[in-house]
């Protein structure tokens, strides 16, 4: 059976550790770049996804460190979560190229009846100048 898709910040989360080990606020800060400010992850939710992740064997903790009296826990993606983030990838795109060859296909011109003209927009869209 295959397994439920991830949720994007999981998924953004597996994605910023592929490029190696970072650790909470580094991961937070590539989440927030990656998905182009859409996605800002709180400290809770961004330690609860890592948690549920290392409890799925997909991320692990790869080392630790003082920083100015305070622990830093760096953290790293798995073999299990790079294949996880694979597949998942593969998986967003399968389905993007079927979206985007759908639109293409409604965009192309198609057999008409006679008399009918190819790809005109339905009637009142697309008729007339765009307002200001």
């Amino acid at each position: 059976m295959a397994s439920k898709p991830l949720q994007e910040p999981a998924f953004l989360i597996l994605s910023a550790l592929a490029a190696g080990p970072l650790h909470g606020y580094g991961i937070a800060k590539d989440v927030e770049t990656s998905s182009e400010g859409r996605i800002t992850l709180r400290v809770g939710t961004l330690y609860g996804a890592i948690d549920r992740l290392a409890a799925a064997g997909l991320v692990e903790v790869d080392h630790e460190e003082v920083v100015e009296s305070r622990l830093r826990r760096y953290y790293r993606l798995t073999a299990e979560g790079g294949v996880r983030l694979e597949a998942e990838a593969h998986r967003a795109e399968a389905q993007a190229r079927r979206a985007l060859e759908r639109l293409g296909a409604r965009r192309s011109p198609r057999t008409a009846a006679p008399g009918r003209s190819t790809g005109a927009a339905p009637s009142g869209l697309g008729t007339g100048p765009v307002p200001a």
